[in-house]
């Protein structure tokens, strides 16, 4: 079942407050989240400048069929949120050598004004023909705290305890899992060296080669100004089958400071923010897990299964738009889908889905539309042919990233190379039960940006992409019609 995110009258009056704004001025509030290193900056930004600069988008219909008029940025609506920085981002990918931009840190958000003729003859009537679109960008570390809302102190330790005892992450949660006496006194010398070797632990996870980078808690990874408070001072206990601790033991303290950061910390974020959305779009990067394996792949399929079905999905009716607001449309998409050639873009798609399918099957259930895509919001590469033994090969060609290697060859990201990729399975059980198999026919190669291409009358072009407009006909398709 959903989490809860409202709480009493204050939150009841301000979703009336944006139900009444909404019939002033349509906005629609759009959340961009995913897993660390899914590319929300990228997508946000590549969203953006490729509507202003009127890029070719033919399976969003509004713009395909001309009827967007103009879109432009507006100044931001919250004041109490930071604003995503556009600029900055934009002069990252626009620099010469183009460069990806730093990820996300923090929560932000933009909003985006579109100016289009309506469809509707009701919407016509009424004088409708802007949609504001705002933004809502977090870092994927905060995500994996969504499932915490769900777990005590006891549920949370015992199920960080039991997937650090498994084969891939023994020896990096040797130390920082130790036993110890969860009866001994509170100390906090103690529970400070414990928290920072959880927090090591952590770090390891997300960094070694089986890409393991989905345990909370996510602020560990990113605290911000939190560092050092006792809200992130806490690690998990083996409680050893005892049903109670005394009041000064240091399991009651880990406990105490456990649903603290929850009261604190995440209910605050995802009352706030998250319980606002309209839309939502989930960022995967699957080629990194289907990179890393086995115990890679079930780590992310185990994790956006609990994420996804923490969301308030279903319709909106005239009650629940008022009082408890749903996310009626969700988008999944595989990211980094200009890493492989376009006859694996439909089986990405296809692996994404059956990753997903339980959490997605839970959303349709309860009245979303919901849809799965593999896109690649700025394009790195373009498509070639090659030959190898006299066998045409079809290929990617792109600028490696420095420090990327292929076989003896070391890039300095200055240079263009072209590579087989290889295919993803047809069958995409196959990609899941067996990912290193099919890792050693498929090689997964990070790209810098191409250069960009400067205009006459000033500005860029739009980004190449794939699949950005089907992505965001899913998104807001409706709300432009």
């Amino acid at each position: 079942m959903p989490i809860s995110f409202t709480h009493g009258a204050a939150d009841a009056l301000r979703n009336i407050g944006d139900f009444a704004s909404d019939l002033v001025e349509p906005t629609v509030r759009l959340g961009v989240t995913g897993l660390a290193r899914s590319g929300k900056t990228v997508f946000i930004t590549a969203l953006v400048h490729n509507l202003m600069a009127g890029a070719r988008m033919p399976f969003f219909d509004a713009v395909a069929h001309g009827r967007v008029l103009r879109v432009h940025l507006e100044p931001q609506p919250d004041d109490q949120v930071p604003r995503f920085d556009y600029e900055r981002h934009m002069a990252d990918l626009t620099a010469s050598p183009p460069r990806w931009p730093e990820s996300t840190r923090r929560i932000s958000q933009l909003r985006l004004a579109v100016e289009y003729e309506p469809q509707s003859f009701w919407k016509r009537r009424l004088g409708y023909n802007r949609l504001n679109i705002d933004i809502v960008d977090y870092p994927g570390e905060w995500l994996l705290d969504l499932p915490l809302l769900r777990l005590d102190y006891r549920q949370w330790s015992q199920q960080a305890l039991e997937r650090s005892r498994s084969a891939s992450r023994r020896a990096i949660a040797k130390s920082a899992l130790a036993e110890i006496d969860p009866a001994a006194p509170a100390d906090e010398v103690v529970a400070q060296r414990l928290a920072d070797l959880f927090k090591a632990y952590l770090r390891e996870t997300r960094a070694d080669n089986e890409a393991l980078s989905t345990l909370p808690p996510g602020r560990f990874l990113m605290p911000g100004d939190l560092e050092g408070s006792p809200a992130l001072t806490f690690a998990p206990l083996d409680a050893h089958g005892r049903e109670s601790f005394p009041r000064g033991s240091l399991f009651a303290m880990m406990e105490r400071r456990y649903e603290a950061y929850k009261t604190h910390v995440v209910r605050p974020f995802f009352r706030d923010h998250f319980a606002r959305l309209d839309r939502q779009i989930v960022l995967i990067d699957v080629l990194a897990a289907l990179n890393g394996g086995r115990p890679a792949v079930a780590d992310l399929e185990r994790s956006m299964t609990e994420i996804l079905e923490c969301f308030r999905t279903g319709s909106n009716s005239l009650w629940s738009s008022l009082f408890a607001p749903r996310i009626d449309r969700v988008v999944v998409a595989a990211t980094k889908a200009d890493h492989l050639h376009h006859t694996s873009h439909d089986r990405l798609e296809a692996i994404l889905a059956l990753l997903t399918e339980d959490a997605m099957g839970r959303a349709r259930y309860a009245g979303a539309e919901v849809k799965a895509l593999a896109l690649a919001a700025i394009r790195a590469t373009k498509e070639g042919m090659a030959k190898r033994n006299g066998q045409a090969l079809p290929c990617i060609v792109g600028y490696p990233l420095p420090g990327e290697t292929i076989g003896r060859r070391h890039f300095d990201g200055n240079e263009a190379f072209a590579i087989f990729p290889g295919d993803l399975p047809a069958n995409p059980e196959t990609a899941l039960r067996h990912p290193h198999a099919q890792a050693d026919d498929v090689r997964f190669v990070r790209f810098r940006p191409h250069d960009p291409v400067p205009l006459p009358s000033g500005g860029f072009a739009p980004f190449f992409n794939i699949r950005l407009d089907r992505a965001l006909q899913a998104l807001i398709g409706d709300r432009l019609t």
